[in-house]
Order: C-alpha cells, then sequence, then structure tokens
C-alpha cells in the first residue's frame, strides 16, 4: 500500500468535506469489494495449492493411501482426507 496526497486525487469540494471528519490524519480508503483480489491471488500461493491438491487427488485415486499422501506432502490425515474426498 503507497502513501498518496490526497490534494493530489481527491477534487477541492470533495477533500474540504472529508476534513469535516478527519484532518491531519492518515486514513485507509478501502478497494471496492469487487475490485479485490482473493487470498493468494497476487503472489500466485492459490494457484499452487489447487495445483497440489489436484495432484493429490490424482494420487488418491491412483491407490496411493491418505497415510501415504500424509508422509509425502507432510500434511495433516484431515487435510488430506479433506482435499481427496471434496468433489471440486
Amino acid at each position: 500500500m503507497k502513501y498518496v496526497n490526497a490534494i493530489e486525487v481527491i477534487p477541492e469540494e470533495l477533500l474540504l468535506e472529508i476534513q469535516k471528519y478527519v484532518s491531519g490524519d492518515l486514513i485507509y480508503i478501502p478497494k471496492v469489494k469487487n475490485k479485490r483480489k482473493l487470498w493468494g491471488e497476487v503472489s500466485g500461493i492459490r494457484k499452487e495449492i489447487a495445483s497440489r491438491n489436484t495432484e493429490i487427488k490424482e494420487k488418491f485415486r491412483n491407490g496411493s493411501t491418505i497415510n501415504q499422501l500424509v508422509s509425502e506432502y507432510c500434511l495433516a490425515y484431515e487435510t488430506i482426507k479433506k482435499i481427496v474426498y471434496t468433489r471440486n
């Protein structure tokens, strides 16, 4: 998140209105909800986890046991169980 001077981006009338509520303090203006990125989208971890889960499901379908997958992926038994038994 970067600092932006309000004088540079907000029309004067609106800035005067905002100053009635907050003057000289830093405020955070959140992004519009439908423009927010989901967790992990920016870093790419979301795709990595989805790919890993697909791989786990495929190995389970091909005969690997949950205990084998726990050891291979260093995940909890319940986590592997949720992955392999989730329909998506």
